[in-house]
């Protein structure tokens, strides 16, 4: 499935063609996805759903440049990812991409402040220290800028999560289920955080997620089956 047009609009974030990844098993190559296309123009939100195993976190990586695809291709903020080497696909995403994990991902050695001031400094901006402290404020833990993640609820450090993703102004910020690990109601303070921040910002979103209601609340939804676009509804 190849999205219409041939050039990148001005406008377009991100572009997948004809995007495909094999593995190897023991009894044969398995497709994971198989010729999904897609494009998200700037300030949009979409959730590309899907049951367990139908491909949603590996096209969530192929779009990031965290991963390279069997076939097809992948243009993102107007860089065709095939094009550049690893060295070079990080250096597109800092700064300009943010994270946004099921399972945190915070550096356990570092404190909630650290956390958010590591890509900010890797990021080379002059003012991480005051932004750090800024995000931590906006996302309510400035009481808990010293605590390291096991001090921490796991809404909490999906709260530090959160401030990372947006502290460095990205242009897009990926979340891989962000509520997946989190009971419902503080699922649903994060789902309120995520998406207040996002508005304000007016970043991308591109999210991951097995939750309707969380789902429900992108413009768009991508509907994955077993590696294939089945329907694409708008929210």
């Amino acid at each position: 499935m190849t999205p219409p047009g041939n050039a990148l609009f001005p406008d377009t974030v991100v572009l997948a063609r004809n995007l495909s990844q094999r593995v190897p098993t023991a009894d044969g190559m398995l497709d994971i996805l198989s010729e999904v296309g897609l494009a998200v123009k700037a300030g949009e939100t979409l959730a590309i759903t899907g049951a367990s195993g139908s491909g949603k976190s590996t096209l969530l990586g192929l779009l990031a440049g965290l991963d390279q695809p069997s076939s097809g291709t992948v243009e993102l903020l107007g860089q065709r990812l095939d094009t550049l080497d690893e060295d070079a696909r990080a250096r597109l995403r800092a700064g300009r991409i943010g994270f946004v994990f099921q399972s945190f991902q915070l550096l356990p050695a570092l404190t909630a402040r650290e956390n958010i001031l590591l890509p900010l400094e890797l990021a080379g901006r002059p003012d991480a220290h005051e932004r750090a402290s800024y995000w931590l404020d906006r996302v309510g833990l400035a009481t808990r800028a010293t605590h390291t993640p096991n001090q921490l609820s796991g809404g909490e450090q999906q709260r530090v999560a959160i401030a990372r993703a947006f502290a460095t102004d990205p242009e897009i910020v990926f979340a891989d289920e962000p509520t997946g690990n989190l009971d419902a109601d503080t699922g649903a303070h994060i789902i309120e955080l995520l998406f207040g921040l996002n508005a304000s910002a007016h970043t991308t979103l591109i999210l991951v997620t097995h939750d309707d209601v969380l789902a429900s609340r992108c413009q768009r939804r991508l509907h994955l089956v077993a590696g294939r676009v089945r329907e694409e509804a708008i929210a």
